[in-house]
């Protein structure tokens, strides 16, 4: 049995959850999230604790049992909590600020990078070398902060870059000159 699918996940008050068929709707004080999910997952709602089920001990079935009950428990949290990635900006000259609803970038290259957040995510700059992202919907959140590291990775002579706060970044010896 999957240890993770097995877990029930328990509906705060304020929170419902409809289901209809494959298709979920969760909605809570933060917003509402909806997903398909697979069809032969077998997911329950009683006494606001929702349980996901498998039909079979295939090898296939094992696999959707977690990753069905991890997507429902993300949307529950989303929409009661939400969820938030912070972003850390090392280097000489390099920034984030908002302009707007826009996110402005100077990041070394000839031009500023302005990134309009997608719908659903809300980004902040607390300072100028830190970013917030937020929002309900954990693969977005993700995915958004993933996009904007990957205009500047840290990178493992001097470290400069954008990371992860907290990220560990190992650092690399540079060249080690010769004698003549």
């Amino acid at each position: 049995m999957s240890r993770i699918g097995r877990m029930p996940i328990d509906v705060p008050a304020g929170v419902t959850v409809k289901l209809d068929g494959p298709v979920i709707t969760v909605k809570g004080p933060k917003g509402e999230l909806t997903r398909t999910l697979h069809q032969d997952m077998k997911v329950t709602v009683q006494d606001n604790v929702i349980t996901v089920e498998r039909p079979t001990e295939e090898k296939n079935h094992r696999a959707l049992h977690g990753l069905t009950r991890a997507l429902v428990a993300n949307m529950v949290q989303g929409v009661t909590e939400g969820f938030k990635k912070e972003l850390e900006i090392v280097g000489v000259g390099y920034r984030a600020q908002m302009k707007g609803a826009k996110l402005a970038l100077t990041l070394g290259f000839s031009h500023p990078l302005e990134l309009d957040p997608p719908a659903g995510i809300s980004v902040e700059c607390p300072s100028a070398t830190q970013i917030v992202v937020s929002g309900i919907n954990k693969e977005h959140v993700g995915e958004f902060a993933a996009k904007i590291r990957g205009y500047r990775l840290p990178e493992p002579y001097k470290g400069k870059g954008i990371r992860y706060a907290g990220e560990h970044v190992r650092r690399k010896a540079g060249k080690a000159g010769t004698k003549k």
